[in-house]
């Protein structure tokens, strides 16, 4: 019996070496490919960094605040995110770099908003600028669609960046402003500096915006002033895939947890002024709500004074965030803002909200088809949305 017992115990020993030997083997193969698929993504995304390591992206402006590069063929980052940022002769987000004529040779359309319009973080071709750019150069008569958006942009420098265009020399048959609610906030509280009006300008300090105004002549060329360098992430501008793969990672936990989707029900950041009754006083100050609403409206009327006077017509379109859509603000006073603005003043209004507010009837997973998850920016299936529905009225 005893023997029995000691061959067995043996045979014990010997199977969990085994075990052993093999779990150490299984790690030590895992972290050895762990280390090279580390080693080829830390080559492989400091080779192709591109241009912005000479060039940032993003830059200051006299005149208008803050753009992009001209000519700018590289890497951005939004977020957690590096993504392919590339920029045409007018330092617009565009397929690719090309020279963009003064005098079109087709029917040429304008569009310019915030970072919606930008569609930070993606692709200009998966953008409804994009899109709208495709169809309209597949038509008998092509349409060509510019789009001078930019993260961050309110009525003052929607204002100032198409005089600045118009100045130059650049021609275009339609303007399509693209109001966001956060407008209203920018408007009381950012961009003084840039302001033709005494009464905001006098607000301007130097930690108000990107650039403070210099003296510069309008027929001058576009003018590229260094912005305050971002610091950069070593992570993210390493290990290009090893992030994404964390990203979309993290993004399935969140959508399978659902935190982000409870929190729009709540989120009121930067859309506070559209809620009656709630306290955002701080958030607005110095102008507060009223103000802000004041000089949206002082600086769309003089927009729509500009192109006027040169025979270009204006359209303006009011689209939902998520946190509107997950709150039920169907009648936002952003709609009434800008319907009541454009009578007289616009070749047309068009209103979203409907369509977004129909789609969260249709889907209950609305927000992570419409929206980056984690994030208030329209995905790559919201803009195509968008995309459907500007058609309509633009093509």
């Amino acid at each position: 019996m005893s023997d029995k017992l000691a061959f067995r115990s043996f045979l014990d020993g010997l199977f969990a070496w085994f075990t052993l030997r093999r779990a150490l083997t299984y790690t030590g193969m895992f972290f050895y490919c762990l280390a090279l698929f580390l080693a080829f993504d830390f080559a492989w995304s400091s080779l192709t960094r591109g241009e912005e390591k000479a060039r940032a992206a993003r830059i200051a402006n006299p005149i208008y605040d803050h753009g992009f590069a001209a000519d700018f063929d590289g890497h951005d980052v939004w977020g957690e995110l590096r993504h392919r940022l590339v920029t045409n002769s007018l330092g617009f987000k565009d397929a690719s770099v090309r020279n963009i004529p003064m005098k079109p040779a087709s029917r040429r359309v304008l569009l310019i908003g915030d970072s919606f319009v930008e569609a930070i973080g993606m692709r200009f071709e998966d953008s409804f600028a994009g899109l709208l750019q495709q169809a309209g150069q597949q038509r008998s008569e092509q349409v060509e669609f510019l789009n001078a958006g930019v993260a961050s942009y309110s009525p003052v420098i929607y204002y100032k960046k198409i005089k600045y265009l118009l100045d130059i020399g650049l021609q275009f048959d339609e303007v399509v402003v693209f109001s966001d609610t956060s407008d209203v906030t920018d408007e009381a509280n950012s961009y003084f500096c840039i302001d033709d009006d005494p009464k905001y300008r006098a607000h301007c300090s130097s930690a108000e915006g990107s650039a403070q105004p210099v003296a510069a002549s309008p027929a001058a060329p576009l003018l590229e002033v260094a912005a305050a360098p971002k610091k950069s992430d070593f992570f993210i501008d390493r290990f290009v895939v090893t992030n994404r793969v964390r990203i979309s990672i993290k993004r399935s936990i969140q959508s399978w947890l659902g935190n982000r989707r409870r929190a729009i029900d709540n989120d009121h950041t930067r859309i506070g002024w559209t809620i009656p009754g709630l306290d955002v006083a701080r958030d607005y100050k110095p102008l507060g709500v009223e103000g802000g609403i004041q000089r949206s409206r002082q600086n769309m009327r003089a927009l729509s004074d500009l192109l006027a006077a040169r025979n270009i017509p204006l359209t303006v379109v009011v689209y939902p965030w998520a946190q509107q859509l997950a709150q039920g603000d169907r009648n936002s006073p952003q709609i009434s803002l800008w319907r009541e603005f454009c009578e007289g003043r616009c070749k047309a209004f068009i209103n979203l909200f409907p369509v977004f507010f129909a789609a969260t009837e249709a889907d209950k997973n609305w927000y992570e088809h419409l929206f980056i998850l984690g994030d208030d920016h329209f995905s790559v299936e919201g803009n195509r949305m968008m995309f459907r529905e500007l058609a309509r009225h633009l093509l």
